[in-house]
């Protein structure tokens, strides 16, 4: 043992535990790259050889396959950093410095805590003490140099990929329906029913116009989406799902599905707990390069897709189930402004529930304030006008044209048993040539070919299930019923036995949504079912105020008494002679006050001035402020009251002030 690290041991040092850490950065090296593992336990009998005993030596192990990028995910080395500063530590054994920490700062936080609690540092080289200047200084340049052999191994490697990606060669993991060929090029899944299903989704997508009610649908088909594994033992191997609605969104956002290339879609920020993944717009893309393959939508219509979701992202809120409230189209209307769904509100006026439609903005801001009632009124109006027999042939011949969209799904669910057929046959076929004699082989392969049988027995009955469930065949009886419940909507919709409730349901069977937009008229852009959209110009609803307007005659009263009173003088004399407001109210200074500035009618103050009177500072300037006071007491000018706060203006008299 070299004399020179024998000196740096002091009892103190071995009165104290050696903590030998252990590290592999990832799981993969634990399994391929044994010998670096047990090179870092042999470390052990190092410790031993200076004086420590085998009880002694802890050792910390529990960051095998943790990358040293991060401190706060490596639980050893939060408990070896704990160990020192408390000091129970003698020596820390690493194999080398890129063990414990791969970076200058993580480093030297560690050569600080062993410096102050006077604990040695030992690798494959030697013994050092962090209090000796010169070894502080080799730690140091050692800790460089590891921190600058991982950027270069890093900025080597992802040189390479880089440049690779830049090309589009790059071999990266493709979505569902894309497979590399023997020559590594992308082409569309050979599965027929892989390719139909997807075709579909597309297809339901364009129909809709929204992700969520796509995948809806598709999900009320009974359609399962196909999907790669893409980790583990069935890496590779094609599932069969229920598309979520996380899924949909990343199938119609992927570019692949329109045959570019696309690399750099996502930004992993390094935090101090680890690394998460974010994604990125696209214009940070680090590769995209359209039309690079086969695809199963245009590069077109991706883009066009993209414009849409982004649209449909501003209406967040989940349309609401039709409730008792009177409001119409409760659920239904979406603010012109800022595209929200706008919320409903209702307030009793005579026992009646009188509703409104308010949007607010995420900082509490109205965006708009609108009454329901005229609104409503149009939209009852322009359905009633739409629900007609030529309407209903209309929708009759959609209905036949569904029932082909129904044939077209159906044959993709019948693949879907032509699968579980062939699963059963090859399992048949391998139970068949299997020696009998061998019967722990025989018995596994009957009974995985018996699983197989009953798998598409299942499929098969929910297959039948399914179609009884969703033929729509209409004879002509059937017709002649719906022709005629056609006639007799408009009675049924004023029916005052139909409930607003079931109002509502039936204006969802032929409404998508309403956008209200606010202006000298009030815009209505409706939404049929199916894409159809018509813009109605309503009148602005008139307030309630305005529906209480004071008559004329009491508006001219109330000017001639502003020539002689005050606002609570007016409201006196008209109480006295048993004038009220339009609602049977008691007239107050406040109602006068209001009414007044509503109607534009000159104050009392505006009247006395224009008649030549003066105000006190006025007087005061001309005669004095004392003599003001004195004049008035002593009856030699006026002042009149212009307010109902002891507010006065005087008349002017051509006196001298010697007079007063």
């Amino acid at each position: 043992m070299n004399t020179k690290y024998n000196q740096l041991v002091k009892s103190h040092h071995l009165s104290r535990n050696a903590y030998l850490y252990i590290r592999q950065s990832t799981h993969k090296q634990v399994i391929d790259h044994q010998e670096s593992t047990k090179r870092q336990y042999a470390l052990k009998q190092k410790g031993q050889d200076f004086g420590w005993s085998s009880a002694q030596i802890i050792t910390i192990d529990d960051d095998l396959g943790q990358s040293a990028k991060f401190s706060g995910t490596r639980e050893g080395f939060q408990q070896l950093a704990y160990e020192v500063s408390m000091g129970n530590a003698g020596i820390v054994m690493g194999i080398e410095v890129s063990r414990l920490a791969r970076n200058n700062a993580e480093w030297h936080r560690l050569l600080e805590l062993c410096a102050l609690s006077k604990t040695l540092i030992l690798d494959e080289d030697g013994v050092y003490d962090p209090n000796d200047i010169n070894c502080r200084l080799l730690l140091g340049l050692k800790g460089a140099i590891s921190e600058m052999e991982l950027h270069t191994m890093s900025r080597r490697m992802l040189g390479g990929l880089f440049s690779k990606a830049t090309r589009g060669e790059l071999a990266i993991a493709l979505p569902a329906g894309l497979v590399y060929d023997e020559l590594g090029s992308v082409q569309l899944d050979p599965d027929k029913q892989v390719q139909d299903t997807i075709h579909l989704f597309f297809e339901y997508y364009r129909q809709t116009g929204s992700a969520r009610r796509a995948i809806r649908k598709f999900n009320e088909q009974n359609i399962k989406f196909p999907r790669r594994v893409q980790r583990g033992s069935r890496k590779g191997e094609l599932i069969w799902v229920k598309l979520c609605p996380t899924s949909g969104q990343s199938i119609l956002k992927n570019p692949r599905y329109a045959g570019a290339y696309a690399y750099g879609r996502s930004n992993i920020n390094h935090l101090s707990k680890g690394s998460k993944r974010q994604k990125q717009p696209q214009e940070l893309w680090h590769t995209l390069i359209p039309r690079k393959h086969p695809g199963y939508i245009s590069w077109e219509e991706y883009e066009e897709n993209q414009k849409r979701l982004k649209e449909n992202s501003k209406v967040q809120q989940i349309k609401s189930p039709p409730r008792e409230g009177t409001a119409l189209l409760q659920g239904l209307a979406i603010c012109g402004v800022c595209g929200q769904r706008m919320t409903v509100h209702y307030r009793l006026e005579k026992g009646k529930s009188i509703p409104s439609y308010r949007c607010y903005r995420k900082d509490n801001q109205c965006c708009q304030f609108i009454l329901g009632k005229g609104i409503d009124e149009a939209i009852s109006k322009r359905v009633i006008e739409i629900i007609t027999p030529m309407t209903l042939n209309i929708a009759l011949e959609v209905q036949k044209e569904l029932q082909a969209r129904f044939e077209e799904v159906d044959q993709i669910r019948y693949k879907e048993i032509e699968r579980f057929r062939y699963e059963a046959e090859l399992a048949k076929s391998r139970y068949m040539k299997v020696d009998p004699n061998n019967r722990l082989v025989a018995t596994t392969l009957e009974t995985d070919w018996n699983e197989k049988l009953k798998a598409q027995e299942k499929a098969q009955e929910d297959h039948e299930k399914q179609r009884r469930k969703e033929m729509l065949e209409i004879n002509e009886e059937q017709t002649k019923q719906i022709l005629a419940i056609t006639q007799d909507f408009p009675s049924l919709w004023r029916n005052p036995k139909t409930s607003q409730q079931d109002r509502k349901r039936l204006l969802g069977f032929v409404i998508e949504d309403v956008t209200i937009t606010k202006s000298e008229n009030m815009i209505l852009s409706i939404r049929y079912k199916g894409g159809a959209q018509e813009i109605l110009a309503v009148n602005n609803p008139i307030h309630n105020s305005e529906l209480k307007k004071t008559g004329s005659e009491i508006i001219e009263k109330i000017d001639g008494l502003l020539n002689q009173f005050t606002d609570n003088q007016v409201a006196e004399h008209l109480t006295a002679q048993g004038i009220t407001t339009q609602t049977g109210l008691k007239f107050t200074g406040k109602i006068v006050r209001e009414l007044r500035k509503k109607k534009k009618l000159k104050s009392r103050y505006d009247r006395l001035r224009e008649s030549g009177l003066l105000t006190l500072e006025e007087m005061g300037h001309r005669i004095g402020i004392k003599t003001v006071n004195k004049g008035v007491k002593q009856g030699l000018f006026k002042k009149e009251a212009y307010d109902d706060k002891n507010g006065f203006l005087y008349h002017p008299m051509d006196v001298h002030e010697n007079a007063l």
